[in-house]
């Protein structure tokens, strides 16, 4: 590629990097929706817009690897990145599914299975590139996809100090050898933590329903303790919320008329909650939240719609109540 071609693309990268920067705000509030409506626990959703210096310094790089001309920019598609860290393991299994789901998935690599079918340990993270376009022939669009990772926070810590130290450190070449044995031994022990903590939260949620909760009586909401072990008695199979999730849905409960977990119980008396479920048409199982939220929507129904905080949800909220509708039509 030719030095005049690839000052032509940097500088076209410029014009445009205040656009991807928007389309990156964008992109973390869909993502973030996304995963919230699915009630899934994660630490953070983070996104940037690659910057020109980064972005000029991998044009170079593919220059000096390419013989073939190449458009950098089409081929660099990660000028728009998501970053989505989640607890465990089945987290972000559960995210990837959920992107499948909402967005156009162009490419997927599991890049900790690639290592692992390699026989060895290391770098463990999927990265998807999404569009929020669909339909045959959906190509990269810079300001319309992302290239999101997927990682536990374990895999995310590994993965940054390993880059610290290799790419922003100097390390003696003799130091080498013996550098590689230790991240490969740590990458080995954070998979097996990653297990460990999976059997954790699967032993705490199997033993949420037991056991009584002492609720916080400074604040007229029912606590997000309290329900938790509510949910989790009469959700058995669904996953943990995040605890925002659950303040959230108890400021709802309130705007409802509900402050405890009997009228929670009397107002959800008549609802079918796994008919409502199965109206809903889920293809990844929702959260212990998610199956509250639809539970009142079927119980209070257009009551529930009006409520103050549901103001900027409310044509999806109303799309879900059609669903639901249909269902018993």
């Amino acid at each position: 590629m030719r030095r005049k071609d690839i000052d032509r693309a940097v500088s076209l990268y410029a014009e445009r990097q205040t656009s991807l920067v928007t389309a990156s705000e964008s992109f973390v509030e869909l993502v973030t929706s996304i995963i919230d409506d699915a009630g899934i626990n994660y630490l953070s959703v983070t996104g940037r817009a690659k910057g020109v210096a980064s972005f000029a310094g991998k044009v170079h790089r593919l220059a000096a690897e390419r013989e073939e001309p190449f458009d950098p920019l089409v081929v660099i598609t990660d000028q728009v990145g998501l970053r989505v860290i989640t607890y465990v393991e089945g987290d972000v299994l559960a995210v990837a599914d959920l992107l499948r789901q909402q967005l156009t998935v162009l490419e997927e690599r599991d890049l900790g299975q690639e290592t692992a079918s390699e026989g060895r340990f290391g770098y463990a993270s999927r990265h998807l590139l999404v569009s929020r376009d669909s339909g045959e022939g959906t190509s990269y669009d810079p300001l319309r996809c992302a290239s999101v990772q997927l990682r536990t926070v374990l895999q995310h810590a590994w993965a940054e100090f390993e880059h610290d130290v290799r790419y922003k450190g100097t390390v003696p070449p003799e130091q080498v050898p013996d550098l590689d044995r230790r991240f490969t031994l740590a990458a080995g022990l954070l998979e097996l933590a990653d297990r460990e903590f999976s059997a954790i939260r699967d032993r705490l949620q199997a033993g949420l329903s037991v056991g009584v909760v002492e609720a916080d009586t400074t604040d007229p909401r029912i606590s997000p303790r309290e329900l938790a072990t509510f949910l989790a008695g009469r959700y058995a199979s669904a996953g943990w919320s995040r605890t925002e999730q659950y303040e959230w849905i108890g400021g709802l409960l309130l705007e409802v008329g509900i402050d405890s977990l009997d009228e929670l119980t009397a107002g959800l008396r008549n609802v079918d909650s796994d008919a409502v479920t199965a109206a809903m048409g889920y293809k990844y199982p929702p959260g212990a939240v998610r199956r509250l939220d639809d539970d009142l929507l079927a119980a209070y129904g257009g009551r529930y719609l009006d409520l103050p905080t549901n103001t900027r949800r409310r044509e999806a909220l109303a799309g879900r109540l059609s669903r639901l509708t249909d269902a018993t039509a």
